[in-house]
């Protein structure tokens, strides 16, 4: 009995040592993960002049509303920033849900002429670095169709993306093919089919391709950059840009800029997040 307890205090010593540890370890990750984020809220709130200190420090001197202030006083355009990268996500990840489950529901349960061919090019397109294309596209959007300046320009690139395809084939290959010959013997059309029977059972990875999709087309910074000129079509990624200067930056106005701009980030995210943990998860445990 008292080999029994030394054993069991030992095996319990090493249990609450290893939990210890593994809970340092996550605790010191935490904190290197949102030291970012407490640094730009706590650096929003300094004052506008505190920005072009040369020493910055992890609490402000003083507590105010006025960089918020100065970053919509700052341009007359600095609602419309926000509006047109709303605007944009909103649309992009619409186009992306509605269009990229349909073509993933084709290639995982229709069997067309060149399926697999077709399926081949959206792989290899997936390949090519996204760095690689934006001289071609910035040729026929901007040279070709004139579309520089307009939403057109901001938004059609990524209408559809291959990853999104290809991510919602993935998951239509794993829903069983007998609830669709069911439909059918019942009666039902190949859009009924789509729309009462697939897309119920597809939230999780529509919430998936949502979350990700708009939180990629706010934050994107280069495309936008590249084919807005006027100050009234920039986002609100690409109008950050004008609180930096060659001489000094706007410090604590940009951080409230950024901190503005990621409060829908954070809202869609906690919105959806029991979706989005459960469409991760997808495949990961069978049975």
């Amino acid at each position: 009995m008292g080999l029994f307890r030394n054993y069991y205090g030992k095996q319990k010593y090493k249990q609450y040592t290893r939990n210890g540890l593994i809970a340092m370890i996550l605790i010191i990750v935490a904190v290197i993960t949102l030291f970012p984020i407490y640094y730009m809220v706590i650096s929003s709130f300094g004052a506008p002049t505190e920005a072009g200190g040369a020493s910055y420090s992890l609490i402000p001197k003083s507590f105010s509303l006025d960089s918020y202030k100065f970053f919509f006083e700052y341009s007359e355009y600095s609602f419309r920033w926000i509006l047109n990268s709303f605007i944009v996500a909103a649309v992009v990840t619409v186009s992306n849900v509605f269009f990229a489950s349909l073509a993933g529901y084709a290639f995982a349960k229709l069997r067309f002429p060149g399926c697999r061919f077709f399926f081949f090019l959206l792989l290899v397109a997936m390949m090519v670095p996204y760095q690689v294309t934006q001289v071609p596209l910035y040729i026929l959007v901007v040279n070709v169709l004139q579309m520089q300046d307009t939403y057109p320009a901001l938004i059609a690139p990524t209408l559809v993306t291959c990853y999104n395809v290809f991510l919602a084939k993935q998951f239509f290959t794993s829903l069983p093919t007998s609830i669709i010959e069911s439909a059918k013997i019942e009666g039902c059309s190949q859009p009924q089919i789509v729309w009462k029977i697939i897309m119920p059972l597809s939230k999780t990875i529509l919430a998936v391709m949502a979350i990700m999709t708009f939180l990629g087309e706010w934050n994107t910074f280069f495309w936008p950059f590249l084919v807005c000129n006027s100050e009234q079509m920039q986002t609100i990624q690409v109008g950050l840009k004008n609180f930096s200067f060659a001489n000094t930056t706007y410090f604590a106005p940009m951080m409230a800029g950024a901190t503005i701009s990621a409060l829908p980030m954070f809202i869609l995210f906690f919105s959806l997040q029991r979706y989005f943990l459960e469409g991760v998860t997808v495949g990961a445990v069978k049975g």
